[in-house]
C-alpha cells in the first residue's frame, strides 16, 4: 500500500507589500493571497526551499 504523502501547512502573517518582487512572486506561487490565510501543499525540496526564502513572511501551522 502507498504511503500517504507529507503535506505542509502554511500561514501568511505578515504582508509581503515592502519586501521584494522576488518574495512577492514567492508568496504568491504557494498560494497566499490573504493573511492569515492556510494553504497545503507536498513536503519536498521545492517547496521547503521557497518557505525558507520568505520565512519572515510566514509560518508552519502545526496540526
Amino acid at each position: 500500500m502507498a504511503e500517504a504523502a507529507r503535506t505542509v501547512k502554511i500561514q501568511l502573517v505578515r504582508s509581503p507589500i515592502g519586501g521584494t518582487e522576488r518574495q512577492r512572486a514567492t508568496v504568491r506561487a504557494l498560494g497566499l493571497r490573504k493573511l492569515h490565510q492556510v494553504v497545503e501543499h507536498q513536503d519536498s525540496p521545492v517547496t521547503r526551499g521557497m518557505v525558507e526564502k520568505v520565512a519572515h513572511l510566514i509560518r508552519i501551522v502545526e496540526d
